[in-house]
């Protein structure tokens, strides 16, 4: 065991790491977002730096030379792109003259998806060494003058270590579907009623009486030329937001994608039976045991075409495939209808100024206790 002491270093690259030793810290469980290729074809794109919002601070501890731990972190101006909205948060610490930005999140930037946000490596104390990058985080955000430090979608076993070196933990909830043994697309209609499943068989007949067939690619379908169309369709559906969404992702990001991540792709295109012609999409990736659900676009509108794409497609993926686990992302009640259970989501919070901490308290706690109600309803 090495006498030298460990030591936190602030990277504004991930390249900083190479692959290889950054991707030696992933578990079998761990989200495909955090991979190397992943990270690093978002700042090689310029997906994130620059005048994005999200400049690479990426926390990373080290006993001399040997790399025990790292996890993606950004420094913010905003709380853009993060589905954990802190937004009540910096308007009550400006009405009380607290200074809210900037900020270190410590996310996979523009991901709603659960995963282990600080690696560690082989062998080490996954609590306490989380426990030691939170608090070295702490003592550098200190230093640098930001106003603090959001953890977004960690597992809860990591929530608790945040937790147990003076992060407040908060709790959210996504609509997750659990394939619970599912060998196939009538297994999964078993579990609702007569009513819900002839409505489900009704909203994937619709789509098929419409002349438009959906199909997940094989890896080789996943080509060039179909990533600039789902660029586009990524696209419209940010402009169709209009002020509430921001064009983070590039064309150049879709491409590279296709060079460097295409065995955990698992698009989902839909096209016009007769031409071939992709009218909708969605990008789902794919790693171990989950299915992750990103973004989705349409240039027709056609009734239940969304359900057919962002959901059934992907459960029948993961029936077919031994997907035990699909996310399909942030938001959306109607996604109950269609099996997919409230699911607990966890990040951490740790705020430099005393008053806005003291007084998030109660109001954490108060959530805590509407989430838990939510999910226990089922």
């Amino acid at each position: 065991m090495s006498d030298a002491p460990i030591t936190l270093r602030i990277l504004e690259r991930v390249r900083e790491i190479p692959a290889a030793t950054w991707d030696a810290l992933l578990g079998e469980d761990s989200s495909p977002f955090m991979e190397h290729r992943w990270l690093d074809a978002l700042e090689e794109t310029g997906c994130v730096g620059g005048d994005t919002g999200w400049h690479p601070a990426h926390l990373s501890l080290w006993q001399g030379d040997r790399l025990l731990a790292a996890a993606p972190s950004y420094a913010k101006g905003n709380s853009e792109g993060e589905f954990v909205f802190d937004w009540s948060w910096a308007d009550f610490a400006m009405r009380a003259g607290i200074r809210y930005y900037p900020k270190l999140v410590v996310a996979v930037p523009f991901t709603p998806a659960t995963g282990d946000r600080v690696l560690v490596a082989p062998g080490g104390d996954v609590a306490a060494v989380t426990r030691q990058m939170a608090v070295a985080a702490r003592d550098w955000c200190t230093r640098a003058g930001a106003s603090g430090i959001h953890v977004l979608f960690p597992r809860e076993t990591e929530a608790r270590a945040w937790e147990a070196a003076g992060y407040a933990r908060r709790d959210g909830f996504q609509f997750h579907w659990f394939r619970e043994g599912a060998a196939s697309f009538d297994e999964y209609l078993a579990r609702f009623n007569s009513k819900q499943r002839n409505q489900i068989k009704r909203e994937v007949r619709g789509v098929e009486s419409s002349g438009i067939t959906v199909e997940t690619l094989p890896p080789e379908g996943h080509t060039h030329v179909v990533a600039r169309t789902m660029h586009e369709l990524y696209s419209s559906t940010i402009d169709k937001h209009g002020v509430w969404g921001r064009h983070y992702l590039n064309e150049k990001f879709f491409e590279t994608l296709i060079d460097r991540f295409r065995d955990r792709l698992a698009w989902v295109v839909a096209r016009e039976a007769k031409s071939g012609k992709i009218v909708a999409g969605a990008f789902n990736v794919v790693r171990g045991k989950r299915l992750y659900g990103r973004y989705w676009g349409t240039r027709v509108d056609v009734p239940f075409l969304h359900f057919a794409v962002c959901y059934y497609a992907g459960v029948r993926y993961s029936i077919e495939h031994g997907i035990d686990v699909f996310e399909p992302g942030a938001g959306g009640e109607h996604k109950r209808a269609r099996g997919f259970v409230p699911t607990v989501t966890h990040s951490a919070h740790w705020i430099a100024d005393k008053r806005l901490r003291a007084a998030l308290g109660p109001w954490l706690e108060h959530e805590r206790e509407r989430v838990r109600a939510i999910v226990e309803e089922g």
